[in-house]
């Protein structure tokens, strides 16, 4: 079991910066692909970034790269999504993730999640 908790969230001016924080429990943590989802009012969670265990391999969805970064600490077992240059299309809930799957297969939709946070939530004003 590993319970995940995220922190960082909050209300921020578009082109502004926040880092993001989840904070895992669990011995597993060092052998699990971590990733960021993110859901919008009205829309399907979606996905952000995911990191493989090593922090070797990271991988982003269109919209948020050269934008956002994700970085793992696997001796604090701390993963964090670092937010640049945010728009208003960013405000949303962001999700931690943990999963089993290989990077690639989480950016293709076709991964498997084994644990949610229950999300933080971020604000972009335009």
């Amino acid at each position: 079991q590993v319970d995940l908790v995220e922190s960082g969230g909050g209300l921020v001016q578009a082109g502004g910066s926040l880092r993001l924080s989840c904070a895992a429990s669990g011995r597993a943590f060092s052998s699990l692909t971590m990733a960021w989802f993110r859901q919008a009012p009205g829309k399907e969670r979606e996905f952000v970034a995911a990191i493989n265990w090593g922090g070797a391999t990271t991988d982003y969805a269109d919209s948020v790269k050269d934008r956002f970064t994700v970085s793992r600490d696997n001796e604090e077992n701390m993963v964090f999504l670092q937010m640049n240059t945010l728009k208003p299309e960013d405000t949303a809930v962001y999700y931690c993730a943990a999963s089993l799957s290989y990077v690639y297969e989480i950016f293709r939709g076709a991964g498997t999640i084994k644990y949610w946070g229950k999300g933080t939530l971020v604000t972009v004003s335009s």
